[in-house]
């Protein structure tokens, strides 16, 4: 064995983020506007003795290092608090999804084998109705009602529980669009390195003297690690404990938020409100985007403001974040079209992630900004292993299939084509869905689109589109067909354009193509039978 290094060696555990909080960032305000209405002010230093008390609760309630504590609650200070006490003493922080369904929730928390579960007030009538069905819960514990007493019957004489940094520290299902959701078991090392990572000026860009405000809920991708990075860069984090856009405005306002995070339907009604109301957006700078991309027009609306918009793109076992839309080193020499036109993609890989973009065999395609084929991820902070599946989820070398379609570009931009289980095939070639429901969005007069493959007697499948109106719009099918005419290749425009008052959207507000498929299973193209034969 070769000579080891002579530096000094500790495991990397989240409990040491919480502690460079403390000494270093001790007096920096956080801030959490309650679902009671109420604002609470705290800091980390109180942060970091209640999650001490809170360890201390937890481990006279029997939990053990290595359980899973779960929790049912929006963004505030308290399930900040529940993040680092629960981990620090050992113990596994399981964010549970509030708006899955029934039976989703009943086998989620059952599989992780929740021991306590934490909760908020609102959501008490689903845990009254949820209890005979959760077999491994011992212990309820209200936010609202129960939690400051938990916290007041211990004294915060507490030291973290050490252990190895490959120790699991968070537990997160996918979203499960097909079959079971999959638990994503996170370790303490991979969530450090990971938060190392995102604060960096081309990720997050964050300092201890910004201000974010993430909309990102606290229990969808481990809210994008967002509460780590506070803690570990020391800004001032603010909470919101609902998406309402006059609440998240004038937070933006009165607390001088400089940053904020949320998925593209937060932008949009924050435009909305803004457009209504004539308010202020206050020090807002900027905004990082995920969960699906954002509509040119949204980007443009927030550019024009001087408001950077980063995309990123990510998924639930990749800790959460892959890759970030920065200005690249010739930003300035690009024209303002090109530059809308980066923006709009996902950006490239951040430290401590690798992509490829392979064929169905297997080969490597080309970075040329064409080809397209499986993107597939590899990294210290993606998944190896589903949570109590007995095998790994990866092929060679480590190699995860991130289940998307996606090209390259000669920069090393990332752009996502589809979901492969969404691309529509027709007649041996590919239509990207994402791309139509973009080029369509960017209608005036649309507010929301979804393209999904229809069975097609000769070409297999055709697009057909669902269009959401703006509010007041009468825009028709032709003005429609008229503007994508000019965006699109021929082949590429839908069979048919429907209108509909609304389109469905899974629990974390992602389109659901899922339940369109089956909304639309018997949808048929009129006169498409009569094509089969025609050149």
């Amino acid at each position: 064995m070769g000579t080891l290094g002579a530096m000094q060696d500790f495991p990397l555990r989240i409990s040491r983020i919480l502690d460079h909080a403390e000494r270093e960032h001790g007096s920096r305000e956080i801030v959490a506007a309650r679902t009671d209405g109420t604002t609470h002010r705290t800091n980390w230093t109180e942060v970091a003795h209640d999650a001490r008390r809170l360890a201390q609760a937890l481990e006279r309630r029997g939990v053990k290092p290595g359980d899973r504590v779960g929790t049912l609650a929006m963004n505030h200070d308290r399930h900040l608090v529940a993040w680092f006490g629960v981990v620090g003493m050992g113990g596994v922080i399981h964010t549970n999804n509030p708006r899955l369904f029934d039976d989703q929730l009943e086998y989620i928390v059952n599989h992780a084998e929740d021991r306590i579960l934490l909760h908020d007030r609102a959501f008490a009538p689903l845990v009254e109705r949820m209890k005979p069905k959760w077999k491994t819960i011992e212990h309820y514990i209200c936010f609202d009602d129960e939690f400051d007493d938990v916290l007041a019957a211990e004294d915060g004489n507490y030291s973290w529980h050490e252990g190895d940094e490959r120790d699991p520290c968070g537990l997160c299902y996918t979203s499960g669009t097909t079959g079971h959701p999959k638990g994503v078991l996170y370790e303490h090392r991979s969530t450090v390195l990971h938060t190392m990572s995102i604060i960096a000026p081309d990720i997050f860009d964050v300092s201890a003297r910004s201000v974010m405000l993430p909309v990102v809920p606290m229990f969808h991708a481990g809210s994008w690690c967002i509460p780590y990075a506070a803690a570990m860069a020391g800004f001032k984090l603010v909470s919101c404990a609902d998406n309402n856009p006059e609440r998240i405005r004038s937070l933006f306002e009165a607390e001088g938020v400089t940053h904020s995070a949320g998925v593209p339907t937060v932008w949009l009604s924050l435009i909305d409100h803004v457009e209504r109301t004539g308010a202020s957006l206050g020090k807002l700078h900027t905004i990082i985007v995920g969960g699906s991309s954002a509509p040119p027009a949204t980007i443009r609306w927030f550019r024009d403001r001087n408001i950077r918009v980063n995309h990123l793109w990510g998924m639930t076992e990749m800790s959460p974040v892959g890759t970030v839309g920065a200005p690249p080193a010739n930003w300035e020499q690009m024209s303002d079209e090109e530059q809308l036109a980066y923006m709009a993609r996902p950006g490239r890989s951040m430290f401590g992630v690798e992509l490829r973009v392979v064929d169905d065999e297997g080969s490597v395609m080309p970075r040329d900004g064409v080809s397209s084929g499986r993107l597939q991820a590899r990294g210290p902070a993606v998944v190896k292993r589903y949570f109590k599946h007995d095998h790994d989820s990866v092929e060679a070398d480590n190699w995860f299939d991130t289940g998307d379609i996606a090209v390259i570009h000669p920069d090393n931009s990332l752009r996502l084509t589809d979901r492969a289980k969404d691309v529509i095939k027709s007649g041996g070639e590919w239509i990207s869905s994402i791309e139509i429901e973009n080029m369509a969005v960017a209608c005036p007069g649309v507010a929301e689109a979804a393209a999904i493959g229809i069975p097609h007697p000769k070409w297999d499948e055709r697009p057909l589109l669902l269009i959401v109106r703006d509010p007041g719009s009468e825009i028709c099918e032709a003005e429609v067909r008229s503007f994508l005419s000019s965006q699109m290749a021929k082949w590429w425009l839908p069979d048919a354009i429907e209108f509909v008052t609304e389109l469905p959207h899974t629990a974390t507000g992602k389109l659901s193509k899922k339940d369109l498929r089956d909304q639309y299973r018997d949808y048929r193209f009129a006169n498409a039978e009569a094509m089969v034969g025609r050149d």
